[in-house]
């Protein structure tokens, strides 16, 4: 096997690990799970990819200026930015659809981590009412915005994070606990990226 994976974590916002592996995605994200990580990673994207080094290189090169240190895969940089340019050289699209955290309580731990976030108001993200939203994964997916926390998706009032549940469930994903904020997209960038760089962060996460 040859893949590139993309991997998210809570205790780390606004990082991501840009990695490699020979086995699978799960089996590598386990390896990762060790004492020194208060808590397991999630996978954002992966790809079979033909030249694995060559394309996880290209990638660390693409996004240097990013890189938290050099002698590690970490990346202040938004996960759907590393995902639109590894898609291209993809394969084939290997991203877990099965549950990848083996010990329940490890999934609590980073539900719990995703509620003691500050809530997302759109107005974090200058987000206005009546904003269109289009979904980073899967096509023909929309919301509109109609208050400061909520959307409306298929003619229901919800949430970011319940309404993505609802697609990635349907897209076959089996763990569909995800943050609404990192998969929901304004004007081709997550919301997620858009509130970062409003608050002062930048949009790689760096102070500005």
């Amino acid at each position: 096997m040859s893949i590139v994976y993309i991997l998210t974590n809570e205790a780390m916002p606004g990082l991501i690990k840009i990695g490699m592996t020979t086995t699978t995605v799960r089996d590598r994200m386990v390896g990762l799970d060790t004492t020194g990580v208060p808590l397991p990673f999630e996978c954002y994207y992966a790809a079979r990819v033909s030249e694995m080094v060559k394309v996880e290189k290209a990638l660390h090169v693409a996004f240097g200026d990013h890189r938290v240190r050099g002698s590690r895969e970490f990346f202040r940089i938004d996960p759907y930015r590393a995902r639109a340019v590894l898609e291209l050289l993809a394969t084939e699209d290997v991203t877990p659809r099965e549950e990848a955290v083996i010990d329940p309580g490890d999934q609590e731990a980073i539900d719990l981590a995703r509620r003691m976030r500050p809530r997302f108001e759109f107005t974090m993200a200058n987000v206005p009412l009546g904003a269109e939203l289009s979904f980073g994964r899967g096509d023909g997916y929309s919301a509109t915005v109609i208050n400061d926390r909520l959307v409306s998706f298929r003619g229901q009032e919800t949430s970011l994070s319940a309404s993505a549940a609802v697609i990635l469930g349907e897209l076959g994903y089996a763990n569909t606990s995800v943050q609404g904020t990192a998969y929901w997209l304004y004007q081709g960038r997550t919301l997620d990226e858009l509130r970062r760089e409003n608050e002062g962060v930048g949009p790689y996460g760096l102070e500005s």
